[in-house]
């Protein structure tokens, strides 16, 4: 069975301190320091340790996750068996989420705020928020593709 190359894709982004003896500087720049135009900008804060954010997949829309403040998780999964979680902590890097990943967020400090860029403006039609309907689609993608 092939495996979604889409969760291959996901991987941590570094981003540069351009920060001198006043403080640190983080610059995040569509197309160069994200690979994708930025449509959309949103953050979370406020969850605490037990909340689960996200729970769903994108059919078009990538994002990039960033703990501004604080620390959080982020667990991604192609459906088809593999997941990995991501501890974000630091605000200079990034997690990059490309299209057709399952992603949750939780384990947010008090202090969280997470930082989300999106490639495209939001449309509920193209989320996928039901696990079990997402993990069919992956398995048939993944069939059509062999």
């Amino acid at each position: 069975m092939k495996q979604n190359t889409n969760y291959d894709k996901v991987k941590l982004l570094r981003f540069g301190d351009l920060g001198d003896e006043r403080g640190s500087l983080i610059v995040v720049e569509g197309e160069r320091d994200v690979p994708f135009a930025i449509q959309r900008v949103f953050y979370i804060y406020g969850s605490d340790a037990t909340v689960m954010r996200g729970q769903h997949a994108n059919r078009n829309t990538e994002f990039v996750l960033v703990n501004v403040a604080g620390k959080s998780k982020v667990r991604v999964d192609d459906g088809l068996g593999r997941e990995q979680v991501y501890h974000l902590d630091q605000p200079n890097t990034g997690i990059y989420i490309p299209r057709m990943v399952w992603k949750d967020m939780y384990d947010f400090s008090p202090d969280s705020v997470l930082l989300v860029l999106c490639s495209e403006h939001y449309d509920g039609e193209e989320y996928i928020r039901d696990y079990e309907a997402f993990r069919a689609e992956m398995a048939r993608e993944s069939e059509s593709d062999r």
